[in-house]
């Protein structure tokens, strides 16, 4: 990454899974994504689990956004059950979508062999000053997604920011 003696800003997780928001599971997505997104130099704010709810979810992300998150990653819920719930209550916080991105991560999950990451009604997009990014559950799907995601986000969070003079 071209700005890796910078910090790019700051992360913020939020794992949908009612196991683990309910604590008869313990979390083991979150450190891997928290993992990832030190690596690509974010600070990582914090790891929040929330039940499959929209209201929940929503809640999640408004908070984050308000917080001055410059990136959200959402894990998790994005799939085509009834209790996937992501992409619904995501889609009712962003003020732009990106799709480009969703369809490239979705594209390289299929390609890895991450079914659920190629399957993923996932969204990405902006709110307010926040990237928000829908990843699925699995550990494959977050390592292909993160991936992915290395080679876009520091172009979408410096346009962001107005420090892409282009």
């Amino acid at each position: 990454m071209e700005r890796s003696a910078q910090r790019l800003g700051r992360a913020l997780i939020v794992i949908v899974d009612d196991r683990v928001a309910h604590g008869e599971h313990e979390d083991s997505v979150g450190p891997l994504v928290t993992e990832l997104l030190e690596e690509n130099g974010f600070i990582v704010d914090g790891i929040v689990a929330v039940a499959g709810e929209i209201v929940d979810i929503r809640n999640a992300l408004n908070t984050a956004v308000i917080g001055g998150a410059d990136l959200v990653i959402t894990v998790g819920g994005t799939g085509v059950s009834p209790r996937d719930m992501t992409p619904d209550a995501t889609q009712g916080v962003l003020d732009r979508p990106i799709p480009g991105i969703a369809e490239a991560i979705r594209s390289s999950g299929l390609a890895a062999g991450a079914v659920d990451g190629g399957i993923s009604r996932g969204l990405v997009g902006i709110s307010g000053s926040t990237l928000v990014v829908n990843l699925a559950g699995s550990r494959a799907a977050v390592r292909d997604g993160m991936a992915t995601l290395s080679a876009l986000v520091p172009h979408v969070i410096d346009e962001l920011s107005g420090l892409d003079a282009n």
